[in-house]
């Protein structure tokens, strides 16, 4: 369900008896590991936590693979998740046969993108760590994707996402609205990203959003946006530009497709959409109705287009795929302001101090 549709949002104000009892749960929890009654548990390697305040659409999968990029070249790199949605349990190393059902489709996007870099799942971290390092003795550091609120894991790097059209700042706890921590979690934060902003954002503007998420004197404040490259076709790989007389037919099961279809607005003549829930399991009933409306689309200059968190969950269909010009659209994200440099020192500052005291 997706709670963000306009239709719903009414409903979601009734629910506001709701988030004041999961708000009163949180913090209790929270103060608990605040007084040392619950322990958060370190390792002696460095962990970078890559996380949010509420519930997906921040850009967390783009920001991961950024830090990948930019640390492989180097040292062992290792990603832990959760594996949201996957039909397994426990603890699972991504292997040659691992398919999204078996991990989940991020942790599966990452392992296809980056086949050198060791992907595992589990659902209690404190317990997948000891086992990743067992398999994979030669990691030098453990990216932890979507783990910010879960505190038994000290991590030493915090990298809190926030999205540029819903501020944690602006948000309320569940089920109003979509925060799943107290607002005040972001001060445990080392590094605040506002994620998905215009390309076009403004000095005015970025301080603005300073002054209203009010980092701390240790806290360092970035903003990026999303860069989409060439599509791809699904099976072959082979790329394709997008024109204005190009129309789409958008497969979109993520959280937050309104940068996407904001895009193709200018980049297409026109699209259509058909969209699932977050991680949706597509099922052969999901690839003819599919079928069925592209093949409905008047023109001939036309394809599907998905995302690539989406394609690992369609790839199953093997060579029904194959037949129709299904194309993958990749994104990467970029600092604004000419400062990723200053983001990439932050993390080589971490990963050495942490070698030279430990």
């Amino acid at each position: 369900m997706n709670f963000n549709a306009p239709l719903l949002r009414p409903f979601r104000i009734l629910l506001f008896p709701f988030s004041l009892v999961y708000g009163a749960a949180i913090w209790l929890r929270n103060r608990l590991y605040d007084k040392g009654i619950l322990r958060s548990t370190g390792f002696n390697l460095p962990i970078i936590c890559i996380g949010n305040l509420s519930v997906g659409g921040t850009g967390k999968s783009p920001m991961v693979e950024w830090l990948v990029k930019h640390l492989h070249t180097n040292m062992e790199v290792a990603i832990l998740s959760r594996g949201y949605k996957r039909r397994t349990k426990g603890y699972a190393l991504a292997g040659e046969n691992t398919t999204a059902l078996d991990i989940g489709d991020e942790p599966m996007q990452f392992h296809q993108k980056f086949p050198f870099v060791s992907v595992a799942v589990g659902e209690e971290r404190i317990v997948a760590i000891p086992q990743l390092l067992h398999d994979r003795p030669k990691t030098k550091v453990i990216i932890l994707d979507d783990a910010f609120q879960h505190r038994a894991i000290k991590a030493g790097l915090n990298i809190v996402l926030t999205n540029y059209d819903n501020l944690f700042t602006r948000d309320w706890m569940l089920p109003t609205g979509d925060l799943r921590d107290e607002r005040r979690s972001y001060k445990r934060a080392d590094v605040i990203v506002v994620t998905k902003c215009p390309a076009t954002l403004s000095v005015e503007e970025k301080g603005a959003f300073k002054q209203e998420i009010k980092p701390l004197p240790n806290q360092q404040l970035f903003f990026t946006t999303i860069r989409y490259g060439l599509p791809y076709h699904i099976i072959s790989k082979k790329e394709v530009a997008l024109d204005t007389s190009t129309e789409v037919l958008l497969i979109s099961g993520i959280a937050n497709p309104l940068p996407l279809k904001k895009y193709l607005q200018d980049a297409t003549k026109t699209y259509y959409e058909i969209l699932y829930g977050d991680h949706h399991i597509f099922r052969i009933d999901d690839w003819k109705d599919i079928v069925k409306r592209f093949n409905n689309i008047p023109t001939e200059n036309k394809i599907i287009l998905t995302t690539e968190k989406d394609a690992v969950r369609l790839i199953k269909f093997g060579q029904a795929l194959q037949d129709y010009p299904i194309y993958v659209i990749p994104i990467e994200i970029q600092f604004l302001f000419d400062e990723g440099h200053q983001f990439t020192d932050i993390i080589s500052k971490f990963i050495t101090d942490f070698s030279i005291t430990n």
